[in-house]
């Protein structure tokens, strides 16, 4: 599950990582949206843009958590707020790790492989 709320990052994302990765991807323009569907999805990484309108990546992940079964889905952000402090609070918040945007869509499923695998 992706949840971001800008049309064509979901769209490079989606098709970097189902094309050249093999993920399953559900994309979600909201935090809102994402605690909707998560059950439905029963996604195993969940990946969070930090900066969207209403609720935030950091709030997604709070209610998230609050959801029996999701826990300790894994989860990554990415964002272009990538200072060593933020990424230290993010990943003090549960996420295993912080991608920075922009990313480069050929390497993003490697990023995201090797993130999961390293967390398993």
């Amino acid at each position: 599950m992706y949840v971001e709320d800008e049309p064509d990052i979901q769209a490079v994302a989606k098709l970097a990582l189902e094309m050249l990765g093999g993920f399953d991807v559900l994309i979600c323009s909201s935090g809102a949206e994402a605690l909707q569907q998560v059950d439905t999805f029963a996604p195993d990484l969940i990946m969070l843009d930090v900066m969207m309108p209403g609720m935030d990546g950091a709030t997604t992940l709070q209610a998230l958590r609050q959801i029996p079964g999701f826990a300790a889905t894994p989860v990554v952000f990415i964002t272009a707020k990538v200072q060593p402090q933020e990424v230290q609070h993010l990943k003090a918040l549960g996420a295993l790790d912080v991608i920075a945007k922009p990313f480069e869509p050929s390497t993003l499923p490697d990023k995201l492989w090797a993130i999961f695998t390293a967390s398993a």
